[in-house]
């Protein structure tokens, strides 16, 4: 279904993208705008969607927003059902929306523990499920989860953040097996650190730790073997691959971009 008028690798592509408002969820967001796709936008906040609105529509793509708390089940299936009466279809989600906490173990508050559960993991599952029931109608689909290099290891102070991100990737793996004869690639991508506001969690940790937030910073970038972070760009020219027909053999994946910590 190309779009003359746009060439790209997502010429023609529909796609519903969640948390779109800031960070690498806006990077993709218009990435996919420059690669021929359109796109239905949400978030929590609209004024920051609509500054990611300006940036994808002035690569000629439509742009549609809509508010939703993913971690409400019924503000997804409004979502969802919005989002098919605006765009037609969906042909690829990126599962971005997340939300993080630094804290110890012993001291997370149980609704804190929850909260970060009910958007990253259960959040997560509400918005495939729904937009995998449609794909399956339509036997073809593209599914990229934003799960996080704390979805591949242990860390200090985010188990939180870590169970909810180890718990996606399995969900992946689960969703691209069952999916697999209906044509729909499933696939999540692992970020390290990313130049994004979530780096100023990193005070959340220096705080725990009782280091300078320098430091911290300082003993995160010595992880990295090509020594410095990463632009939500590199994030989103992977999500690019993974939402075209070029990863058509892919699914089920996990993929690493982090700099090369996690050298597995």
């Amino acid at each position: 279904m190309a779009d003359a008028s746009r060439p790209g690798r997502l010429s023609g592509c529909k796609a519903l993208i969640t948390g779109a408002s800031r960070g690498i969820g806006r990077a993709i967001a218009i990435r996919y705008a420059e690669e021929g796709a359109d796109l239905f936008l949400t978030a929590t906040s609209m004024a920051k969607l609509e500054e990611t609105q300006a940036l994808a529509e002035a690569h000629g793509a439509k742009v549609v927003l809509h508010c939703a708390d993913v971690s409400v089940r019924t503000a997804v299936e409004a979502m969802i059902g919005a989002a098919i009466a605006a765009l037609g279809r969906i042909d690829v989600l990126v599962n971005n929306a997340g939300v993080y906490k630094a804290a110890r173990l012993v001291d997370y508050t149980a609704e804190d523990f929850d909260r970060i559960m009910k958007v990253n993991l259960y959040g997560a599952f509400h918005v495939m499920q729904l937009v995998l029931r449609h794909m399956q109608a339509n036997r073809h689909g593209k599914v990229v989860n934003m799960a996080s290099t704390g979805g591949k290891w242990s860390s200090l102070n985010q188990s939180a953040y870590n169970a909810s991100k180890h718990a996606l990737v399995g969900l992946t793996r689960c969703a691209a097996l069952e999916m697999g004869p209906y044509g729909i690639n499933v696939n999540a991508i692992c970020p390290g650190f990313v130049e994004t506001d979530m780096l100023d969690a990193f005070r959340e940790h220096a705080a725990i730790l009782g280091v300078p937030f320098e430091k911290v910073m300082e003993a995160a970038l010595a992880r990295v073997p090509l020594k410095r972070f990463l632009k939500p760009k590199e994030i989103a020219d992977l999500a690019v691959y993974l939402g075209s027909s070029e990863s058509d053999g892919m699914t089920g994946q996990s993929l690493l971009i982090d700099g090369g910590m996690l050298m597995v």
